[in-house]
């Protein structure tokens, strides 16, 4: 049935798509179908089965990845899907709306997306008032739901000064995430990316872990790299991973390769430059979490994002060492039973 619903939506703009289907998604749960969309969707429980990862109990391993929920506005629906976690953002200090539209564009024959939304959301403290109500509504149905904090920086902060957007941000989300992700390997904020050289990263980390030691209660850091590093600027993640000991890392971030794609170059040219997500960037990306994880000796947690569409595709990555899984673009493709049907998989 998805598919033919997809087949319709398809014919529309993939971004009023996804608000168009999440506020209907929304609209059913408000008049009281949510239960019912919960037990079509959740994946059983079975006793002990639980995920223990960085010291956080998941409920199941799937989770979905940043840039889905930005803003933090579908935390309760995306529940009822079975999502074992939900990784809202990229939050930055200040709102921004992001790059130019359209913005977002289907490769249907690839099983792909290119995208170039530009850290478009409504900033840190709006997002943090949306977390703040939803986690004293989740205290009252008892929500087992893992919330992580995806955090960067305004596209007007230069580098040298981007550790202090960071801050700002896991200052105002620390006492409503479970979590957060570093993000410095977006393609679509100019100049993000260079943030993923050592010493950039030392600065940005160390400076979170010495606000986050000085909380009550600290949270789990990780960091989210770009497929597109070499060996040596992968191992330099992994040394300073292991010197600092960071919490976990993401793998991986969207590529700006095109390699491999069927579409054709006139369709690619026509639509420009933006981060590829979708089954063209699975196989690196497992390769990137089989590297991380053979050298990371089990001493930090990977969670793998990147061509997860199918049970399949996550044992692949979990074979490769990865101990979570994210979606996203296979969300889109596979819809609403994607976390059920990996799970029953898994």
């Amino acid at each position: 049935m998805y598919k033919i619903l997809r087949s319709i939506l398809f014919c529309f703009s993939p971004e009023k798509v996804h608000y168009f289907s999440m506020n209907g998604l929304k609209l059913l749960c408000s008049i009281g179908l949510r239960p019912l969309l919960a037990a079509c969707f959740t994946p059983k429980k079975n006793p002990g089965s639980e995920w223990m990862v960085a010291g956080l109990r998941f409920s199941n391993p799937v989770g979905l990845g940043a840039g889905f929920d930005k803003n933090a506005v579908y935390l309760r629906e995306l529940e009822a899907l079975g999502f074992g976690f939900v990784e809202i953002g990229t939050v930055t200090p200040l709102a921004q709306p992001g790059n130019e539209k359209p913005r977002v564009f289907r490769l249907v024959d690839d099983k792909a997306l290119i995208n170039r939304m530009g850290f478009n959301n409504d900033g840190v403290k709006a997002v943090a008032k949306r977390l703040e109500k939803w986690r004293s509504a989740a205290a009252q149905h008892s929500s087992s739901l893992i919330i992580g904090g995806n955090i960067g920086k305004n596209k007007v902060t230069p580098n040298e000064d981007a550790w202090k957007d960071y801050e700002i941000c896991f200052k105002e989300l620390h006492p409503y995430v479970d979590y957060f992700v570093v993000n410095v390997s977006s393609p679509n904020t100019p100049g993000l990316r260079e943030l993923q050289e050592k010493e950039s990263l030392r600065k940005i980390l160390q400076h979170l872990q010495m606000i986050n030691n000085g909380e009550a209660t600290s949270k789990p850091i990780f960091l989210k790299i770009a497929p597109d590093l070499t060996k040596e600027q992968i191992d330099d993640v992994i040394d300073l991973a292991l010197e600092i000991k960071l919490d976990g890392l993401v793998a991986t971030n969207t590529t700006i390769s095109r390699e491999g794609l069927t579409a054709p170059g006139s369709r690619l040219e026509a639509i420009g430059a933006g981060g590829l997500s979708g089954i063209p960037l699975k196989q690196r990306s497992t390769e990137v979490v089989k590297y991380l994880c053979e050298r990371l000796k089990g001493e930090i947690p990977v969670m793998a994002s990147g061509g997860i569409f199918t049970g399949e595709d996550a044992k692949e990555k979990m074979a490769a060492g990865a101990t979570l899984v994210q979606v996203w673009t296979g969300f889109i493709y596979e819809g609403p039973a994607i976390v059920k049907n990996i799970c029953k998989s898994l």
